[in-house]
């Protein structure tokens, strides 16, 4: 059962779960919806408030031009005379917090509405769907500060384009343009700005609609293969199978299958 919360806002970030979608709006646009000591210690809340609320979907999107730009850089250079441990301090709620985020159950939908880089490419690329702007433009940033990748961006940008073209990436500090990012399965979808928002919903929508036991199933499978051997992975699959088999869900599928209806599925 999905818990419902109101809208809630702390140091450039929204958050609220309804109908049974959560939402996760950075709200930080005259900042880039950057991240820095201050959005460390809120926004971990935020993630885990609206994964604890266990929604059908969740929803990452921001206000402004930028989606995020990745860490405070004047946060950096304010406390450049200790900054190992400025970041140290920065990173670990932040981690913690991201981490229940990006292995939440129910699907996520990225809305990247304009240019990401540093850590705002984990923040993007954890989603399982992530649909973009022609406005999109991915920098990585790290080598041009002298610093290495953080918030999971080495990790979902490999997985997403493979380890070689992620280095590459990464290493060079071009900008990557929304076609580039298509074209390599960084992003899932591109769209005009104004046609953006409207083709999330609509995807939103059908994941909303779905039976949340075989989509949670279908995510944990997908990113389990390859981690173990065949017949480890068939048995989960047996496992997943038959847990989604003594849903109502599952009955109901079958039942409107056969009756050539749309399924209601209630999440029983």
């Amino acid at each position: 059962m999905t818990t419902t919360i109101p809208v809630q806002s702390d140091s450039g970030i929204q958050w609220q779960v309804a109908h049974g979608i959560g939402r996760v709006i950075l709200d930080r646009p005259e900042h880039a919806n950057t991240i820095g000591y201050a959005q460390s210690k809120a926004w971990p809340r935020a993630f885990e408030q609206v994964v604890d609320a266990r929604p059908r979907v969740i929803v990452i999107s921001a206000l402004g031009r930028v989606f995020c730009a990745g860490g405070d850089i004047q946060g950096m250079v304010a406390n450049a005379a200790s900054l190992a441990t400025y970041i140290a301090e920065t990173l670990e709620p932040l981690h913690r917090g991201f981490i229940q985020l990006a292995s939440a159950e129910c699907p996520i939908v990225a809305v990247v509405q304009g240019p990401i880089g540093g850590a705002g490419i984990g923040l993007a690329l954890c989603a399982d769907f992530v649909l973009a702007s022609t406005t999109l433009k991915l920098r990585a940033g790290y080598p041009g500060i002298g610093l290495s990748p953080d918030l999971g961006a080495s990790y979902f940008l490999a997985r997403r384009v493979g380890a070689i073209k992620a280095l590459r990436w990464l290493m060079t500090n071009d900008a990557i343009t929304a076609t580039e990012c298509l074209a390599a399965g960084a992003v899932d979808e591109l769209h005009a700005p104004g046609a953006l928002e409207t083709a999330a919903e609509q995807l939103v929508t059908r994941l909303h609609n779905a039976a949340p036991t075989s989509l949670t199933a279908i995510k944990q499978l997908c990113r389990s293969a390859g981690r173990q051997d065949l017949t480890d992975h068939i048995a989960l699959e047996k496992q997943w199978l038959l847990a989604c088999a003594g849903t109502h869900d599952a009955r109901e599928g079958i039942t409107a299958f056969m009756e050539k209806r749309a399924p209601v599925f209630n999440a029983k």
